[in-house]
């Protein structure tokens, strides 16, 4: 079950929305603990009694912004019909997910591995059992992609490289 999503107007609220903003476009260590209470209009020691540290707070936001890439990402490929190329589909839903990140402004949330998680659930949506490997392959392309972006790149650049995959997976 999903953890409670807060009220955006409620201090935890405030603070997970200015997060999501100051995550998205800067990388976690440009972001200190005053900016982010600054931003949500609360005092750091509020950031603590919610989060416990900016980590918990990065973590909490991270969460979020990363189901509803996967969230999409998985409606991509559920689309695809079965018996159709597995490549393309997995292309389709590597694009819905960059779109999505771009549109949004996750550039550095998305574009960074998740810190400290056991596991990349990201990875794992890519992975096929014919390749173990690919779903890390493709995960790590993608948020290179992300980060060539928030660097200057143009979208359509980093698309154009994104769709350059020439996937062939086994059925």
């Amino acid at each position: 079950m999903r953890e409670w999503i807060p009220v955006s107007t409620s201090p935890k609220g405030r603070l997970a929305l200015a997060a999501v903003k100051q995550f998205g476009a800067r990388a976690f260590d440009e972001v200190t603990v005053s900016e982010l209470a600054a931003a949500a209009t609360v005092t750091t020691g509020a950031l603590y009694h919610h989060f416990g540290s900016k980590l918990g707070l990065y973590a909490f936001v991270r969460d979020d912004v990363e189901r509803r890439l996967l969230d999409r990402m998985e409606g991509a490929l559920a689309a695809s019909t079965p018996g159709s190329d597995r490549g393309a589909a997995m292309t389709g839903a590597l694009l819905v997910g960059f779109d999505f990140a771009v549109r949004e402004g996750f550039l550095h949330i998305l574009g960074a591995p998740p810190a400290g998680a056991t596991h990349d659930r990201l990875a794992e949506l890519l992975d096929v059992p014919a390749s173990p490997v690919l779903g890390r392959v493709l995960a790590a392309a993608w948020r290179a992609a992300l980060v060539a972006v928030a660097e200057g790149t143009e979208p359509q650049q980093a698309r154009a490289a994104l769709l350059a995959f020439q996937l062939k997976i086994p059925s």
